[in-house]
């Protein structure tokens, strides 16, 4: 039986060479053709961090485009909006109905909020629930998500099965499906690879701020015929690009450029399809076929949970 596997795409921040190798590419490799993959941009659960709507449309641009260069393939997946598809949110409703406090009073975001002293509104403390409907609603089967995002599929199968105890089995349960430890790669200080601390590596940089970027690497004094530690970042990156490893009696300005070549090489290609895509219509045309092809499931599971209320 061909099961369903739904993965959300945050809509904030620029994504980099860590995001690339630590999120985005395991997770298009991870595509199930034994499987039916949703991708969607979580464009309506980034209104708790942006508040600017110019910004916001252009963070969806701008990182729908980048999963898109990287090779997700929306005629093997099904690739929308999350604000394309109105029955996500009357989902959401119907579920709030089903839901219990102390649920949302668990969840991690909420608490954390808590008790740093922070204002909570009402999209903070129903994310859960909003979540639990993107997932629903598209019968799945399967989330992948990391070890700390296991409680929101937790939440999501709790409603569920809250729901059917009542209606019987109209809604699927779905599972985590908990990812590998991902790539943590450092920073160009050694430092976790991060836009606060300024020592990312963009990951769609020309060539010319590619090679400046890269020489930045903090290195040692250490002489060329010396070994050079394996897990420094200009061997990290070069063994993820490379496919091979880099030798390691080698000098630090050598490495640097042996280590532009092949990341150059790998990210050109991703470059061009991103600049092509952000210039035309192609994006557009491609999320009003991935919503017509979503918004057919969701009337469906819609559809079926309104007769089991009974407001059909």
């Amino acid at each position: 039986m061909i099961q369903n596997i739904l993965t959300g795409i945050k809509c904030t921040g620029t994504p980099h060479i860590g995001n690339y190798l630590g999120a985005i590419k395991p997770a298009i490799e991870r595509a199930d053709k034994d499987a039916n993959s949703f991708y969607f941009m979580a464009n309506y659960h980034a209104l708790n961090q942006i508040t600017d709507a110019k910004e916001l449309q252009q963070s969806v641009k701008e990182i729908a485009c980048t999963w898109l260069a990287c090779g997700l393939d929306p005629k093997k997946t099904v690739f929308y909006r999350q604000s394309d598809i109105p029955e996500i949110f009357e989902l959401a409703t119907i579920l709030s109905n089903f839901t219990a406090k102390g649920l949302l009073d668990r969840a991690h975001a909420y608490k954390a909020a808590v008790q740093d002293g922070r204002d909570v509104n009402m999209g903070l403390y129903n994310y859960p629930v909003l979540m639990a409907a993107d997932i629903i609603l598209f019968d799945t089967n399967f989330v992948p998500v990391g070890a700390d995002q296991k409680q929101h599929i937790e939440i999501a199968a709790d409603i569920v099965k809250a729901f059917n105890a009542i209606y019987g089995k109209v809604l699927v349960v779905p599972e985590p499906l908990i990812k590998k430890e991902v790539a943590t790669i450092p920073g160009l200080d050694g430092r976790k690879m991060s836009k606060s601390y300024g020592n990312t590596i963009s990951l769609f940089a020309n060539e010319d701020e590619l090679l400046k970027c890269i020489k930045r690497i903090t290195t040692d004094s250490s002489a060329p015929t010396d070994p050079k530690p394996t897990d420094h970042l200009i061997f990290q990156l070069y063994r993820h690009f490379a496919n091979c490893e880099l030798e390691n009696r080698i000098g630090w300005g050598e490495a640097k450029q042996k280590l532009f070549e092949v990341m150059n090489a790998a990210l050109k290609p991703m470059r061009e399809r991103y600049e092509q895509l952000m210039k035309t219509a192609e994006l557009e045309n491609i999320f009003e076929d991935g919503t017509k092809r979503a918004r057919e499931v969701a009337r469906t599971t819609l559809d079926r949970v309104r007769k089991a209320i009974g407001v059909i």
